[in-house]
């Protein structure tokens, strides 16, 4: 009885202390209700076309499905694709009004076929091209994986190339291919070997390809081994970004002096690109602040480099007020933090959102007699914000208190306003030290939330709808286009979608 009033007390002085939230500044929206004949949830890629039409990869046990929805989400079209157990999904492009889905074959253990399935949504047709075929060693993948959104595929601004950067590692040497196409006949307009060596190894980070066709592949080249720091803590590896022509391949290294850099992405701003990441003094995988460099792309060389520690707010956000004093005194570094987002606003301004990601290890017992197993925990837990201006200068930062066992969030830019999507617990709850914890808990209903930043990072805490007795949509799989977001519920059968906009 005593244990019972206690846990009861708790569950009401959570319930005191919830946040209090206001309604979505953003206009909702459900489609009608369909029945789906396709038992998957498993979505690959889904898009929105400038007149409103949404197209939607799915992934099956031995299919792939396409399917084409109208202004209202009406479905008009709908293609199943027969596919192999060997042949796997990597990547995805749109542009001119066509979904591009890529697919690995492997119909032998050293043979690699790249397929290329293309949806049109104006003619509601389906085609399935051959990119290029290739020989591997060792079983060797032809793109490494990633927590999610690959970075091996890119589309040209002016939308008339696309890139392909693959591994291509031989026994006794490491070496990486880029791929160059015409995008719209798909005609291979030339192929580059690049960072071949015996010894020194590379790891593809993210790729761009500007309206000339040149192409920038960025990533770590390791010095000795594929440690990511020597025997004295010192950094075994070099950001390298790679420019690479029909003509001629050139690097240039991204140096931060004495710094580790966690990780980088490329952004073309006007005619100059811009790299943007987090920096740390520590170790490899850790984070102190963000860091910035704008590149000459004719010369490639170094024009500005900017580095700046983390904000006290993200600190307060993820520790509350007390602790979040002592951390940022003695500049606390975050770990296991990966960029999922980088977005633009109207003024050259950029945003950079990451989320921690680890995994751990639980022994599950099954019984008496049948012993028991390990099973791998997946954490997708907090969120980072950064926010630089125009001039590459870290602005403001903010954090998400979260927790959660699958990718759960997606974000987009609105009328100058960053919006993150993802469900919660039905009340946010607002605990003693300042913080926010986004969490569902074991009695609890969920509810969706957009959190609005502003453009100097205040937020506010805006519910679109409580779960219970409603569809529950999976923002994660949802895409921002055309300015309206639009994201499907989670049933297998009975599908709706939530447009917000």
């Amino acid at each position: 009885m005593k244990k019972l009033l206690i846990f009861s007390l708790l569950i009401i002085s959570n319930f005191v202390l919830a946040q209090s939230e206001s309604t979505t500044n953003l206009t909702v929206k459900e489609s009608i209700e369909y029945k789906e004949k396709i038992n998957s949830i498993d979505i690959l890629a889904i898009h929105t076309s400038e007149s409103g039409k949404t197209a939607i990869a799915r992934n099956g046990k031995k299919n792939i499905f396409f399917d084409i929805f109208d202004n209202n989400l009406n479905k008009t079209f709908s293609k199943t694709i027969k596919s192999n157990r060997k042949e796997k999904y990597v990547g995805d492009l749109y542009y001119n009004n066509q979904l591009k889905l890529f697919t690995v074959y492997a119909p032998k253990k050293d043979e690699r076929i790249l397929y290329c399935h293309t949806l049109d949504l104006n003619s509601t047709s389906y085609t399935k091209t051959v990119i290029f075929e290739t020989t591997v060693e060792k079983k060797q993948n032809l793109f490494g994986s990633r927590k999610n959104h690959n970075t091996s595929f890119s589309l040209s601004p002016n939308g008339k190339y696309f890139a392909i950067a693959t591994d291509n590692i031989r026994k006794n040497k490491n070496s990486y291919t880029i791929r160059v196409f015409d995008a719209k006949t798909e005609k291979l307009i030339y192929t580059k070997a690049y960072q071949e060596d015996i010894e020194r190894y590379f790891i593809h980070n993210d790729l761009f390809i500007d309206n000339d066709a040149t192409t920038y592949s960025l990533g770590k080249l390791y010095l000795n081994d594929r440690a990511k720091e020597k025997s004295k803590g010192e950094a075994n590896y070099q950001y390298i970004l790679n420019k690479i022509s029909k003509e001629k391949n050139e690097e240039l290294v991204i140096d931060l002096k004495e710094k580790y850099i966690q990780s980088l992405k490329i952004f073309q701003v006007k005619e100059q690109l811009q790299l943007y990441g987090f920096y740390s003094e520590l170790k490899a995988n850790r984070i102190k602040g963000g860091c910035s460099f704008i590149i000459n792309k004719s010369n490639l060389s170094l024009q500005s480099l900017k580095s700046k520690d983390l904000p006290k707010k993200v600190y307060e956000d993820l520790y509350g007020y007390r602790t979040a004093k002592r951390k940022n005194k003695k500049k606390k570094e975050l770990k296991n933090f990966y960029i999922d987002y980088i977005l633009k606003d109207s003024k050259d301004g950029v945003y950079l959102i990451a989320e921690e990601f680890f995994t751990t290890t639980r022994y599950v017992n099954a019984g008496v007699t049948a012993g028991g197993y390990y099973e791998t925990i997946y954490h997708y837990d907090d969120l980072l914000i950064l926010k630089f201006d125009s001039a590459g200068d870290l602005a403001w930062g903010r954090s998400v208190f979260k927790r959660a066992d699958t990718p759960s969030y997606n974000a987009f830019l609105k009328d100058e306003k960053l919006h993150i999507i993802l469900n919660s617990g039905k009340n946010l709850s607002k605990k003693k030290d300042g913080r926010t914890k986004i969490s569902k808990g074991f009695f609890e209903s969920s509810a969706l939330y957009d959190f609005e930043y502003s453009s100097d990072g205040k937020v506010s805490y805006n519910k679109i709808q409580d779960n219970k007795g409603k569809k529950y949509y999976t923002p994660y799989y949802g895409t921002y286009q055309s300015e309206r977001f639009v994201m499907m519920n989670s049933r297998k059968k009975k599908k709706t979608f939530m447009i917000l906009e």
